[in-house]
């Protein structure tokens, strides 16, 4: 039995999900989700504000339960995505290092001889607060951590100085410097 494929997934007053065969379609004030879950394997059943997935057959497999647990987490992150959204914070450390944003384009200044120009897509909000601070908005989870792994990697934290991007809260481990 998978542990977090057993929870149910409570949902929202004001958002909602519709069972078609294997898709689902998932509605809230943020917006709208489509997910494809594999119904040769799994039935989804409705009860009032809980939705729960469960597997077909009698006897779990260990392939079948870690798809269980899977599919659970992956509607759990589109409801939520829905109803509250998902943000992911960077922050810029390091002496003229700075960010805005220029039309659909988020604008870099980090250390380079010219300035970054990271596109923004269409599902995705970006605000710069503070010129160092970036906050990434979105429905899809995914494609938030994946903007800002994206811009993460465009200039990584040094271990010497800390200078770079970075997550908010994330640990750098520091080195020492060269001694005499």
């Amino acid at each position: 039995m998978s542990k977090i494929g057993k929870k149910n997934i409570t949902i929202p007053k004001e958002s909602s999900i519709k069972i078609e065969g294997a898709n689902l379609t998932i509605t809230g004030p943020k917006g709208t989700k489509k997910l494809t879950i594999n119904d040769k394997i799994f039935s989804s059943t409705l009860v009032e504000s809980k939705f729960q997935i469960k597997p077909l057959e009698k006897k779990l497999d260990k392939k079948t339960s870690i798809l269980w647990g899977t599919y659970r987490s992956l509607i759990n992150n589109a409801v939520e995505g829905v109803s509250r959204g998902h943000e992911k914070i960077l922050e810029l450390s390091g002496v003229g290092f700075r960010a805005n944003l220029k039309g659909e384009n988020l604008n870099l200044q980090i250390g380079f001889s010219h300035d970054v120009n990271f596109p923004i897509p269409k599902e995705i909000k970006i605000t710069v607060e503070k010129q160092t601070i970036i906050k990434i908005n979105g429905v899809d989870k995914e494609l938030v951590s994946k903007i800002a792994a994206d811009i993460k990697n465009l200039k990584p934290v040094e271990p010497y100085k800390a200078k770079g991007i970075k997550e908010k809260g994330q640990f750098v481990l520091r080195k020492e410097g060269k001694k005499k």
